[in-house]
C-alpha cells in the first residue's frame, strides 16, 4: 500500500505558475498527475518512470513539467503559463508495476485505474 498526499494547489491568475508536490510513502514505477474539471471526466496530465521518462497531454505541453526524486519518493508538478482551462482537481497516482507504451523507440508509463490515488488538490485558474 503506497499513501499520497498532494499539496501546492491554490488560486492564481492566468497566466500565473504553481508547483504541485505529492508525498509518497514508499516507490513506485510509475507516477502521474491526473485532473479532474467539474462535470468533466478525469484525465491524465503527466507521468514519468522511474527511469525518468515523461510523457504529456498535449494541452499542457510546453507549460507544465513533471519530475521526481526516488530517493524521497516525492513527485512534483510545475506549472507555467496557467489557463483557466486548467482549473481543476489535480490527483497524484502511484502504480508499482511496470508498463510502457513506447513510440519511435521512446517509451513511456500511464498509471493504471488501480494505482494508488491521491485524494488532490484543487487548482483555480481565473482570467
Amino acid at each position: 500500500q503506497v499513501q499520497l498526499v498532494e499539496s501546492g494547489g491554490g488560486s492564481v491568475q492566468a497566466g500565473g505558475s504553481l508547483r504541485l508536490s505529492c508525498a509518497a510513502s514508499g516507490s513506485s514505477y510509475c507516477m502521474g498527475w491526473f485532473r479532474q474539471a467539474t462535470g468533466k471526466e478525469r484525465e491524465e496530465v503527466a507521468s514519468i518512470n522511474n527511469h525518468g521518462n515523461t510523457h504529456y497531454a498535449d494541452s499542457v505541453k510546453g507549460r507544465f513539467t513533471i519530475s521526481r526524486d526516488n530517493a524521497k519518493n516525492i513527485l512534483q508538478l510545475q506549472m507555467n503559463n496557467l489557463k483557466p482551462e486548467d482549473t481543476a482537481m489535480y490527483y497524484c497516482a502511484a502504480d508499482p508495476l511496470p508498463s510502457a507504451s513506447c513510440v519511435g523507440g521512446y517509451c513511456y508509463c500511464s498509471p493504471r485505474q488501480d494505482s494508488y490515488w491521491g485524494q488532490g488538490t484543487q487548482v483555480t485558474v481565473s482570467s
